[in-house]
């Protein structure tokens, strides 16, 4: 025998008032989702999505009955009394919903507050949850087309969406300049600097023992100077990251970043970003001398694919004086820091290594996203908004982070610097 079923579908025009008959009659059964909510901020919003307005203002109602009693009609009586209902709104994981919420007042006069209420309107992970979906690539003019249904729901006007997400951005630029680095064995250091108007942002990218990467931190400058470079550094320095250890610095060249580098932190291991030297060099060579560029380019990787430094150095020097009489400025670029392009060579890092060492595009990658998260600002009103919408996109792109290529072998760059197993002397202090 066919049973007969009730189906309520959430997308029928009757299904909220259904849903709320059913609450008001079953009203018990909702009682310890209310204290729930109350008492633990559980996360509704999936279950608001499908039950509708109606569960909410059901639910706003049972949260009033706990703190007046049950609505009787009649004169009023008690201490905290019904006084009708007015519109409020709470916070979803992407907006807020308007509602009609129960309005209490004492027998002496004074607003009382409905618990729920108060609850479902203080998270503070709205803002955070705003600010990613503008990370993503949605402008505040157009957030409102991704608000998927409840198309009366409010609160998403281009005002509204800017205050929760520099609100967001704000938290989010405090957590990246607050971290702590005492715990984690840096052993790499990426420097490098992006433009955002007439601003620059000089950030640092650290990989540690295991090859894990991380967002070290970043700072503003007017340009890439070496006061910039120096804050950064004397920052991270602040932040916990011991200058007395030796660590293998890439950068793209910059001497403001050199500088920086020798001011904070003393002698330390260089890596001059190999990509940007060749860049340079074919900048300074003639486009239309297609076999010269082949030649020098192909001379140049395969000077610093050699495991002696010392051969691969002499055979660029002879090179320089080959292009010199002709090309002057590229042999000059050549010549400009060519040792330190081959610091790993002559350091014997591991050839796994080299792919991520020898130049910066394991940051240029994240400063990448960085730029592609943010290329919806149209104008950037003052540093501060610079600071909360970089740090935001960093920390979103951090998420994608995965270890380095040839991490297995980083215990090798850890002996070349000089750093003991931490493991292993924890170890032998607890023997002794």
């Amino acid at each position: 025998m066919k049973r007969k079923y009730h189906v309520v579908e959430t997308g029928s025009k009757g299904a909220a008032r259904t849903i709320h008959a059913f609450c008001q009659s079953n009203g018990q059964m909702l009682l310890p989702l209310v204290d729930l909510i109350e008492q633990a901020r559980l996360a509704v919003d999936e279950v608001i999505e499908q039950a509708g307005r109606g569960l909410i203002e059901t639910i706003l109602t049972l949260s009033a009955e706990q703190v007046a009693g049950a609505k009787t009609p009649g004169k009023a009586s008690g201490e905290v009394r019904w006084h009708g209902r007015q519109r409020g709104r709470v916070r979803l994981a992407d907006r807020q919903l308007e509602v009609e919420r129960p309005r209490l007042r004492r027998k002496k006069g004074g607003e009382v507050s409905v618990p729920a209420y108060q609850t479902l309107r203080a998270s503070e992970e709205t803002g955070a949850e705003m600010f990613e979906a503008l990370l993503r690539g949605v402008s505040t003019r157009n957030y409102r087309q991704v608000i998927p249904r409840l198309a009366d729901s409010v609160g998403v006007s281009k005002s509204a969406v800017s205050r929760e997400a520099a609100e967001a951005g704000a938290r989010q630029l405090e957590q990246l300049l607050g971290r702590r680095w005492e715990e984690v064995e840096i052993l790499v250091i990426y420097l490098d600097g992006m433009q955002f108007g007439s601003h620059h942002v000089i950030s640092a990218v650290g990989v540690d023992r295991e090859g894990r990467k991380h967002v070290l931190g970043m700072q503003l400058g007017a340009t890439e100077n070496a006061a910039a470079a120096k804050d950064l550094l004397i920052r991270l320095r602040e932040q916990g990251l011991d200058t007395s250890q030796r660590y293998l610095f890439v950068i793209d060249g910059a001497k403001a970043l050199r500088a920086a580098i020798d001011e904070v932190f003393g002698a330390q291991l260089v890596q001059r970003c190999r990509t940007h030297k060749l860049r340079n060099v074919m900048e300074r060579l003639p486009k239309d001398d297609k076999m010269l560029r082949s030649q020098v380019r192909s001379l140049l990787r395969a000077a610093w694919r050699l495991p002696q430094a010392d051969e691969g150095m002499a055979r660029m020097k002879k090179l320089a004086e080959m292009i010199e009489r002709d090309h002057p400025e590229a042999a000059a670029s050549l010549r400009e820091g060519l040792e330190e392009t081959f610091t790993i060579n002559r350091h014997d890092v591991p050839p796994s290594l080299h792919r991520c060492l020898a130049t910066t595009n394991l940051i240029e990658s994240p400063q990448s996203g960085v730029h592609k998260k943010t290329s919806n600002v149209s104008r950037w009103r003052d540093s501060d908004m610079i600071l909360r919408w970089v740090a935001g996109a960093f920390l979103l792109t951090e998420r994608n982070f995965r270890k380095i290529m040839g991490y297995q072998d980083l215990w090798a760059l850890a002996g070349i610097l000089g750093r003991t197993n931490r493991a292993a002397a924890s170890q032998k202090e607890k023997v002794a």
